[in-house]
C-alpha cells in the first residue's frame, strides 16, 4: 500500500502516520487486528494505539489544569472574602456595642439587631458583587481562550457566582450579628 502525504500539511514530520480505525466497541480486539495487519505489511514499523477519547483528553489537559487552578484560586478567594466580611461585621458590632445595648434597652428584639447587622453585611456584599460584575464583564475577553463550551457572557455563570458570593456574605455576617444580639443590654451600657 502507498500513502500520499503532502509535506506542507505535515509540518512536524513525515515519518509519522496517523490512521483512524473504526471497529467494534471492543478497543482491544480492534487494536489487535490493526496491529496484525500493520505488522504483516512492515514488521519494523512501531505502532501505538490511542482511542479518540484519549486523544481529546490529552489535547484538553492544559485547559483542565488552568481551570483547576482557577477553581482553587476562586475557592481561596471565597474563603478570604468570607473571613473579610466576618471580620468587618464583627468589628462593626464591637464598635456599636453601646448602640446595640441602647436598642435592646429600648425594646429592640434580638432578631431586630441580627437583621440590622446582616442587612449591613448584605449591602456591602451587594456593592462588592456589583463592582465585581462590572470588572468581570470588562475582563471577559481575556478569559475567552480558557473557556471550553461556555460563552464569555454566560448569564447562568454570572448569576450563580453572584448568588454564591451574596449568600456567603450573608452567612458570614450572621455569626457576628448573632453574637451581638446576645449581648446583655445592661452589660453593654455599663461598659460604655
Amino acid at each position: 500500500p502507498t500513502f500520499y502525504s503532502d509535506y506542507r500539511q505535515r509540518p512536524v514530520t513525515a515519518a509519522e502516520l496517523k490512521v483512524v480505525v473504526q471497529g467494534p466497541i471492543d478497543v482491544a480486539s480492534t487494536a489487535a487486528a490493526a496491529r496484525r495487519i500493520a505488522t504483516e505489511l512492515n514488521p519494523e514499523v512501531p505502532i501505538a494505539f490511542r482511542t479518540l477519547r484519549e486523544i481529546v483528553s490529552a489535547s484538553l489537559a492544559d485547559r483542565r489544569f488552568v481551570l483547576l487552578m482557577l477553581g482553587i484560586f476562586g475557592a481561596v478567594a471565597l474563603v478570604l472574602a468570607t473571613m473579610g466580611v466576618y471580620g468587618v461585621i464583627a468589628y462593626m458590632a464591637l464598635r456599636r456595642t453601646a448602640e446595640i445595648g441602647v436598642r435592646m434597652a429600648l425594646g429592640a428584639q434580638r432578631r431586630d439587631v441580627e437583621r440590622l447587622l446582616v442587612k449591613q453585611g448584605a449591602v456591602f456584599a451587594l456593592a462588592g458583587v456589583a463592582l465585581g460584575l462590572v470588572a468581570a464583564f470588562a475582563l471577559t475577553s481575556l478569559l475567552t481562550s480558557f473557556l471550553y463550551d461556555v460563552g464569555v457572557a454566560d448569564p447562568a455563570t454570572f448569576v450563580a457566582a453572584s448568588l454564591t458570593l451574596l449568600l456567603t456574605a450573608v452567612a458570614a455576617s450572621w455569626v457576628p450579628a448573632y453574637r451581638a444580639a446576645r449581648i446583655d443590654a445592661v452589660v453593654a451600657l455599663r461598659n460604655e
